[in-house]
């Protein structure tokens, strides 16, 4: 018993002057480990007299409870130490601004392809979309331009086997697809965005890759006036109400008449610069009537419907809309580029 008393003591004395978790475990193994001076004493319990070795045990675990709630107190003494010591030198001022995460911003192209497509959903066109590797039945030869015409050569096709199967020069296969599908009986109103392929040099205002915008209207008694609102309507969502649209005549084997379509020049608001070349209008789109050999081999009855057609160059609509002089910054992730979409986006909101 007196052993007991002793080894408490110590322990109580000795655990005073620790300061660190290693020596407060060299105690605890001193102590109360297998070898310890605590554990030492069970092995004397089998020649203690049978009376005693009851009282002995019993003061014995209290022995090691003691010592285990005098460690276990030291422990979390010194745990507090380090961490008030660790908070007081790692203050943190929450008054300061979080850190900022940039994020992202969606795809210039993409974003105005949606707002085109949502204008004209708003006017009953469905968007629609077609293979991009496509048949010379649908790209051509249904489009007016047979085998041998010298339209083909100035579209720089990809061809992938022989001449029957390309990348497709244009998304007027879409509407070809659309109209055979009408049969020659059902009114057509669509939109068809996507991709096309030319062969053509990658620099600052040319890809072989790049996106258009085609719609097409075919139903009884439409004229070129219809056509005219149409793209009066879409210039003005893109450029701001006050901006203007004409048609110059012109030449395209799918439409007749044909023309191309002007935009008055948003810099100078036709007063004349660098950007329209001092005329004050920019052209931004093909336009024209349906061809009625193109209704014709769809199945409609040139006699009975009419229709039109135009396609924009969405790379071109945006490059003017924005100011953007480099093709190849539609498809940089410089943040700071498209950051800049989105101010001229509000701003020009405002």
């Amino acid at each position: 018993m007196n052993d007991l008393k002793e080894i408490l003591k110590e322990l109580e004395s000795k655990i005073k002057d620790v300061n660190d978790i290693k020596q407060l475990n060299e105690l605890r193994v001193t102590y109360l480990g297998k070898k310890g001076s605590i554990s030492m004493l069970s092995s004397k319990i089998k020649d203690l007299p049978l009376e005693e070795k009851k009282t002995f045990g019993s003061e014995l675990n209290k022995t090691k409870v003691k010592a285990t709630e005098l460690i276990d107190g030291k422990k979390k003494e010194i745990e507090d130490a380090i961490l008030n010591k660790k908070l007081e030198n790692e203050k943190i001022d929450v008054t300061l601004p979080a850190t900022k995460i940039p994020s992202g911003a969606p795809n210039i192209l993409e974003k105005l392809i949606e707002e085109v497509e949502e204008l004209l959903m708003s006017m009953g066109y469905d968007v629609v979309d077609g293979p991009e590797i496509e048949l010379d039945k649908y790209n051509f030869e249904m489009l007016n331009i047979p085998k041998g015409h010298p339209a083909r050569d100035a579209q720089d096709t990809f061809y992938i086997e022989g001449e029957e199967i390309l990348m497709r020069s244009q998304t007027s296969p879409v509407q070809v697809r659309m109209m055979l599908k009408g049969e020659g009986k059902t009114p057509i109103r669509v939109i068809c965005p996507g991709k096309t392929y030319r062969r053509d040099d990658d620099d600052a205002t040319h890809s072989h890759q790049f996106m258009q915008i085609e719609g097409l209207l075919v139903d009884k008694d439409i004229s070129l006036s219809d056509l005219k609102g149409t793209i009066d309507v879409i210039v003005k969502k893109l450029f701001g109400q006050n901006s203007e649209t004409r048609f110059r005549p012109s030449y395209y084997q799918f439409t007749e008449p044909s023309v191309e379509v002007d935009v008055s020049c948003f810099n100078c608001h036709g007063k004349g610069c660098n950007i329209c070349k001092n005329t004050g209008w920019i052209t931004v789109a093909g336009a024209g009537i349906v061809h009625p050999n193109v209704l014709k081999m769809s199945g409609y009855d040139p006699k009975e419907w009419s229709g039109f057609a135009f396609g924009f160059g969405a790379e071109r609509l945006a490059m003017l809309k924005y100011g953007i002089n480099d093709l190849r910054t539609f498809y940089n992730t410089d943040l700071r580029e498209v950051k800049t979409f989105d101010r001229k986006e509000e701003d020009s909101n405002d």
